[in-house]
């Protein structure tokens, strides 16, 4: 098990859900967490818990879609990078456009980030979470899941799975892990795979009475 006791990492998105959850697990284990979010008053909050663990925790309210905002982060030298990415990612979620092609390009700058800071000890884990039990989907304006036989996971699960995955020095970790399975069946055949998923909208819009398409 890796000894996080003194180490220093950075948690991005770290107001709320996951980010939040990772930031706390990270300072419960002796890290000096840096966490960062566009959210003042909700990262404040969870700066406070991380110290109560870990006093030397810091925040940045910041937006990551700004270059320079990149940069001030990356000279902090850090230890660790763990990138909340999405099986939207890797499976392009129905409905999902913009929202699928915003985690495609983390994942790629996860990746790209990753070699770059390959020779300097600089780790970077990229997180690809199915549905979590989080406030994303009760947000204003998002769209309703699907009905898929998929059950949201506690944030908890999600935790534990991402620091299963720096203690085997992974480079990425799928949560629940089957979803690693679907993303292999889909690079085997990207094509059927489409296929497949038009499929399954054109049944789930059907039975909700939607237009079929056609």
């Amino acid at each position: 098990m890796a000894e996080w006791a003194g180490r220093r990492v950075l948690v991005t998105g770290a107001s709320s859900g996951i980010g939040a959850g990772l930031a706390e697990e990270f300072a419960r284990r002796g890290a000096m967490v840096g966490i960062c979010a566009r959210r003042p008053d909700r990262l404040q909050e969870v700066l406070r818990r991380c110290q109560t663990h870990s006093p030397d925790s810091r925040m940045w309210v910041t937006d990551l879609a700004v270059p320079s905002a990149v940069d001030a982060l990356a000279t902090a030298a850090l230890s660790e990078f763990v990138n909340v990415s999405s099986i939207a990612a890797t499976l392009s979620s129905p409905g999902e456009s913009a929202y699928d092609a915003s985690k495609a390009a983390l994942t790629a700058f996860s990746e790209a980030m990753a070699v770059d800071l390959w020779d300097t000890g600089v780790k970077v884990l990229v997180v690809y979470p199915g549905l979590v039990d989080t406030e994303l989907f009760s947000l204003p304006d998002n769209d309703p899941v699907l009905n898929a036989p998929v059950l949201p996971i506690p944030v908890s699960e999600l935790v534990g799975a991402v620091f299963d995955a720096l203690d085997s020095n992974a480079a990425q970790v799928y949560v629940p892990s089957w979803f690693g399975d679907v993303a292999a069946q889909k690079a085997g055949d990207v094509a059927a795979f489409l296929a497949g998923t038009a499929a399954f909208v054109a049944g789930q819009t059907a039975q909700a009475g939607g237009p079929s398409g056609s």
